[in-house]
């Protein structure tokens, strides 16, 4: 029964500090785009939980309760928009490869940037499959990296800021580890602890605040109405079932929508994985223990997509035109 030996409630490195999960990035020649892969070669109970209004997703029905039981070893979380959900199939390759599946399930979700990629080619099935090559259990880069590089935020009103990916985990005192990982895309801005710190830009550099904007009545920019997306998964070493997991990824939601405002909407894909690698036992009953989760999950990637959209370089820095 594994527990943390921290001695008070503290955040930490990122999503490998769940024992089990290796992370990879890979980004195309431009830097403009790429893919992120989580892995879990011991395999994990996997949930979904999808909230905004358009979603670019690959196997998330198999994922929700009252379906088959089928373990995860993978998830891909890339840009490309729809155009990068083929790359799911190397993710599906190195699995094979390693013997964990025969014919493994790949989860995938996918942010907009094709305004950011300028043309370059989306993200596929061999940058998937290099990204996979360079998973490991070390501490995951944040910013401009994998499915990140193409991030931005911002863009109801304004200009747009870079954003990109970021993690965080929490250590519950003698309870299981939980960490997030987020791919920060938001059509919102960005907000730390109710201050915006990345999103809509004024010409003169200062933050229009969209949601007081689009509260005062002030027109929505029709070249915002498109896919934007927040992407996301929260791994724990809590043992937890297929319905458990997928409630923990929708009590995640709470940390998405205290970092990002406006949140989840139309042009919004938001979409948060959950993986329950299940070394974490205890005397909780099923509610206590989903809700003690659920409420660290959402502390967790409130933390990693601020981390995110901070980390990112500007706009002038990845040589844009």
């Amino acid at each position: 029964m594994p527990r943390c030996k921290c001695k008070e409630v503290a955040t930490m490195g990122g999503l490998t500090d769940v024992p089990g999960i290796l992370v990879g990035n890979a980004e195309d020649e431009s830097g403009r785009t790429g893919c992120t892969v989580i892995l879990c070669p011991a395999g994990a109970v996997p949930g979904v939980s999808v909230s905004g209004g358009s979603p670019g997703t690959q196997n998330t029905d198999i994922i929700r309760p009252g379906t088959a039981e089928y373990p995860v070893y993978g998830v891909l979380l890339t840009g490309g928009s729809f155009f990068g959900l083929p790359a799911a199939s190397g993710v599906m390759r190195w699995i094979v490869e390693q013997g964990l599946d025969d014919v493994p399930l790949v989860p995938a979700a996918v942010i907009y940037d094709l305004p950011y990629a300028k043309g370059s080619p989306p993200p596929d099935a061999a940058l998937a499959y290099a990204a996979c090559q360079a998973a490991n259990t070390g501490s995951v880069p944040e910013g401009n990296v994998g499915a990140g590089a193409g991030a931005t935020a911002g863009k109801i009103y304004g200009r747009p800021m870079k954003s990109g990916l970021g993690t965080a985990s929490l250590c519950i005192p003698g309870g299981p580890m939980v960490a997030a990982l987020a791919v920060v895309n938001p059509v919102g801005d960005v907000w730390d602890r109710g201050h915006i710190v990345v999103g809509a830009l004024r010409p003169d550099g200062t933050f229009v605040n969209q949601t007081k904007a689009m509260l005062a009545g002030v027109p929505v920019l029709k070249s915002s109405q498109t896919r934007n997306t927040t992407i996301a998964l929260v791994a724990t070493t809590a043992q937890l079932t297929k319905a458990e997991a997928n409630r923990v990824a929708t009590l995640a939601e709470d940390g998405m929508a205290r970092a990002i405002s406006p949140d989840h909407t139309q042009w919004d894909g938001d979409t948060i994985f959950c993986l329950a690698l299940g070394s974490y036992t205890s005397n909780l009953t099923s509610d206590e223990l989903v809700t003690l989760v659920g409420t660290a999950a959402a502390v967790a990637l409130e933390e990693a997509i601020i981390r995110g959209a901070l980390a990112a370089q500007p706009w002038h820095s990845t040589n844009r035109t």
